[in-house]
Order: structure tokens, then sequence, then C-alpha cells
């Protein structure tokens, strides 16, 4: 298995408020991956993402050995999501520099079980095979209820005012359990999670003929990293790529 991660002020913002860590366990043939991207002030939406990305990944390290199942999986993940929006929440409630502040959270478990997704908000984590992109979260967004509700299209979304507000985030309320997705990875196949810095710009095709060309996992992120800074990236940008 490969893994790989690159993160990016962008073209226009001061501070990077996305953050992303990664683990690979060879032994149990596991591997763990999460971005946050915070908002708030530059401080506060750093700080959120960095605390609910650090608090995910130490409590899923913890947990790898006891890994059995799939279900298993399921419940770890939701726990490791539901501690780190504790984190965040109860930092928020410190003092008025911290107040309002949140963050997504989107995260992946790798295991002989079968790929386990979670995810508060609206960095996204995609399926790629040799003939398609697949979406595999679903954002938690202003753009997205109007979708659903036939008010705009989807690539009127691309443009839309609001296509930066999300409905939930981590921190923001006392409880907020993620959404949780499966994916059956096959061997050649690639994950790639990243935050909306990354998704606003690339296009699927973008996605699919970058990964199907064969290079390093390494060489993709630099690859979407530059995409993205090549088409001005207003946001941070973020990108997590994992081969099976």
């Amino acid at each position: 298995m490969e893994l790989w991660g690159i993160t990016d002020n962008g073209r226009v913002r001061q501070h990077n408020q996305d953050v992303f860590y990664t683990h690979v366990d060879e032994e149990r043939d596991t591997a763990i991956f999460v971005v946050c991207d915070g908002m708030g002030g530059a401080n506060a939406g750093n700080i959120a993402s960095t605390l609910a990305a650090e608090t995910f990944m130490e409590y899923m390290q913890r947990q790898i050995s006891d890994f059995t199942n799939q279900t298993d999986v399921v419940n770890k993940m939701t726990d490791a999501v539901l501690a780190a929006n504790s984190k965040v929440f109860d930092k928020s409630n410190l003092s008025l520099e911290y107040s309002g502040m949140g963050t997504t959270l989107t995260a992946a478990v790798s295991t002989k079980f079968g790929e386990v997704v979670a995810n508060v908000g609206d960095s996204r984590l995609y399926h790629i095979t040799k003939s398609e992109v697949r979406q595999i979260t679903k954002d938690h967004s202003v753009v997205e209820e109007m979708i659903e509700r036939g008010e705009i299209t989807r690539d009127e979304a691309h443009t839309h005012p609001n296509k930066n507000f999300i409905t939930r985030a981590i921190g923001t309320s006392v409880h907020e359990p993620p959404d949780i997705f499966f994916v059956d990875l096959k061997p050649g196949e690639f994950l790639l999670l990243c935050s909306d810095g990354f998704s606003n710009l690339a296009t699927h095709k973008d996605i699919l003929t970058q990964l199907n060309k064969g290079k390093s996992v390494k060489k993709s992120c630099e690859f979407f990293v530059t995409l993205a800074l090549s088409r001005g990236a207003p946001d941070n940008v973020t990108v997590v790529v994992c081969k099976k």
C-alpha cells in the first residue's frame, strides 16, 4: 500500500488552516488518513483543524491492534470523530479567541476487512478505478442541499456564492457523529482525500488521467497541488492519495 499527502497555502491565503495526518501499519496491512479544513479566525481555524486531526489519529492508532471486523472499525472511527468533536468544542468555549471555531473532518481507514470512510463537512474522498472517479462522501453544505431540492444544478454549484458555506462541522455542537461510507478498494485502485481547495478546482478527468499514468502517489500529489496553484488556488489546498 502506498500513501502520501501534501498541503499548501494556495495563492491567496496567508495561513494554512488545512491539516492532514497519515499512518501506515505494514504489519497489520492497515492505513489511516485524515484531512481537516479549519474555519474561524486565522489562528482559531488552524487550532480547530490541528486539534481534531491529532485527536482522531491518536485515538485510531491506539485502536489498531483491536480491529477484528469492519463493524469494529466503524465503531472505533465514530468514537474517534466524537472525541475530536469534544476536544474542539471544549476548547472553543475556553475564550472569545476560539469561540465559534470548527473544522471539517474526513478520514479513511483501509484494513483487510475493507475500507471505511467517516465524514463531517465538505472535505471529500474519491474512489478512483481505471475507468472512473466516484465521490464517496456527501458534502454537508448549503449548495448540496440546494442541489437536492432542485434549486440549482451541480454545475451551477461550482460558481455559487455560497459554495463554501458548510452546514455541519466538528466542534460547533456538543455531539457531531460522522456519516459513514464503505469502499471496496481493489489492488491498483486509489482513494483520494482532499479539502475543498482542491475539489473546487479539479475535475474528475484531471484526477483520472493523472492517477492512471502510473506515477507514484507522491508524484501525483505534487501534480495535483501544482494544478490547483495554476488555477489560482484561492483557498488552502490539501491532497492525500492512497493506492492499494
